[in-house]
């Protein structure tokens, strides 16, 4: 079973979190099932660019992003070659290191 890692965020996980996900679930089911809140404004649907994360490892794990995420994510903070839409992402079978950037461009935060 794969491990994900997030690393310490300032507001959504001050001291960093770790557990185990069963493979096929996006990293964003996986954040929010861990009591990692991180944002999604577009309802998981790819339509937006809120659920940024980086993947610190792990990233040749995942499967590549498909044109409609590639569009998002150029509209993201922080954007890296190793960024995904968490809500687009799915768990393979290797653990992940993932970082939750510290801005996204969502301006009607609740």
């Amino acid at each position: 079973m794969p491990q994900i890692t997030v690393l310490p965020h300032e507001e959504l996980c001050p001291k960093g979190a770790l557990f185990n996900v069963e493979p096929g679930i996006s990293i964003c089911d996986a954040l929010l099932q861990h009591d990692v809140e991180i944002e999604h404004a577009c309802a998981q649907v790819s339509a937006c660019s809120t659920c940024h994360v980086i993947l610190r490892e792990g990233f040749g794990s995942l499967e590549p992003a498909d044109e409609m995420e590639e569009d998002m994510l150029d509209k993201a903070w922080g954007l890296e070659p190793t960024s995904r839409l968490s809500c687009q992402a799915l768990v393979a079978d290797k653990d992940l290191v993932v970082e939750i950037p510290k801005y996204t461009i969502n301006l009607a935060k609740e």
